[in-house]
């Protein structure tokens, strides 16, 4: 993700987060740690290809993106979102593959997420991907107040990943 990729990431929250969605500035300041040798930020996008329902001589859609954070040993997935018409296409399963292929690189030991208590879609996928649930974070996504799964993966380096499962 760069930072010419935040407007269209923004519609995207917007459409798929209207209650909690996030900022320009929340975006910017990742962002801001992204780049360079000590970086502890890895945001990536998923686009499709101009000829694949984009308007002619377009760049291609944004359907989809994702952010890990680091300190230390700890990894954190910040952010996976994709758009409703990729929803069973595989795409969070590759930006997810991608985030935890970033931990590996940041030599994290754990990832952690939080995962809304409705979102049953996303947290089956986390499960594939070898999460497991260790708690609760009441009234985590505000302002609905709604309660966040917190789930935990050790060995990211080791994780059932999109490829891994399509290789066997």
């Amino acid at each position: 993700m760069r930072w010419w990729d935040i407007a269209p990431v923004l519609r995207l929250e917007h459409e798929l987060f209207p209650d909690d969605a996030w900022s320009a500035g929340m975006f910017w300041s990742e962002l801001a740690h992204a780049r360079g040798p000590h970086s502890t930020r890895r945001y990536v996008v998923a686009e499709l290809p101009p000829d694949s329902g984009s308007a002619a001589g377009s760049s291609g859609r944004l359907v989809g993106y994702a952010g890990l954070a680091a300190s230390g040993d700890l990894a954190d997935v910040q952010t996976i979102a994709v758009a409703r018409d990729q929803w069973g296409t595989g795409l969070g399963a590759r930006l997810l593959t991608e985030l935890l292929r970033a931990a590996t690189a940041f030599e994290c030991a754990e990832v952690l997420l939080e995962v809304r208590v409705d979102n049953t879609r996303a947290q089956k996928l986390y499960e594939r991907f070898g999460f497991e649930p260790i708690g609760f974070r009441r009234g985590y996504y505000q302002p609905g107040n709604i309660d966040a799964v917190v789930m935990r993966l050790t060995d990211p380096a080791q994780a059932r990943t999109e490829s891994s499962e399509s290789n066997g």
